[in-house]
């Protein structure tokens, strides 16, 4: 039996939320870790809950319990990547989850990621995940470089080009690209947001600060 919470099953506060529904989807859970300390996260402010789920995880799931959470990927518009972690921290589970529940007939696959797998990797992994994914989510959240470093706070220089390049790679190998950014963060401005993503031919998603999920 899965050790995480089956998106059928009672919420109980001593299982670790694997699989969580928001909006008609099927949202996964791989892990609490991040590359990134963003400011704005909630679980950096201590908070781990998101609509309702407690999305902290002491122990990372294995692909087992992934797909038992989840249960059948037709009952969902998408299944998305997503938790208050990085899911390509954990990319071989995830292209392994991801290439599981594509033959169980999942209609569409997004990760949401923080578009610093390449650099973490040290190689361009979006060959990879466009076996499997249909779109990706990345985290743009400032106009330069200098506000991405001070909002997102990673963990070494040169983070931001890094991230513009994964951009560059990704459209290449996957045709739905969106980046986001959140209104109210300080500096940041969203129409030269918008205009960034609209440079590199993808789409833009405006989020709100404090609204998560």
């Amino acid at each position: 039996m899965s050790q995480g919470l089956s998106l059928h099953e009672m919420t109980d506060p001593a299982q670790e939320v694997i699989a969580y529904r928001l909006h008609g989807n099927g949202y996964l859970n791989l892990t609490s870790r991040c590359t990134l300390r963003c400011r704005f996260c909630p679980k950096f402010n201590r908070q781990w809950t998101v609509q309702g789920y407690l999305l902290r995880l002491h122990q990372e799931p294995d692909v087992g319990t992934i797909l038992a959470a989840l249960g059948d990927p037709r009952d969902y518009h998408e299944v998305v990547f997503c938790g208050l972690g990085e899911p390509t921290l954990r990319l071989d589970t995830l292209l392994e989850s991801a290439a599981a529940l594509k033959a169980r007939g999942a209609r569409r696959i997004r990760v949401n990621t923080d578009g610093l797998a390449n650099l973490r990797e040290g190689r361009d992994v979006t060959p990879e995940l466009a076996r499997h994914v249909d779109a990706l989510s990345i985290s743009l959240n400032a106009q330069n470089e200098a506000l991405y470093d001070e909002h997102c706070r990673p963990p070494a220089p040169g983070a931001w080009p890094e991230l513009l390049e994964f951009i560059l790679c990704a459209r290449e190998q996957i045709a739905d690209i969106t980046l986001t950014a959140i209104d109210g963060l300080p500096g940041v401005d969203i129409a030269a947001c918008a205009e960034l993503a609209n440079r590199f031919n993808v789409k833009f998603r405006r989020r709100v600060l404090d609204e998560v999920g």
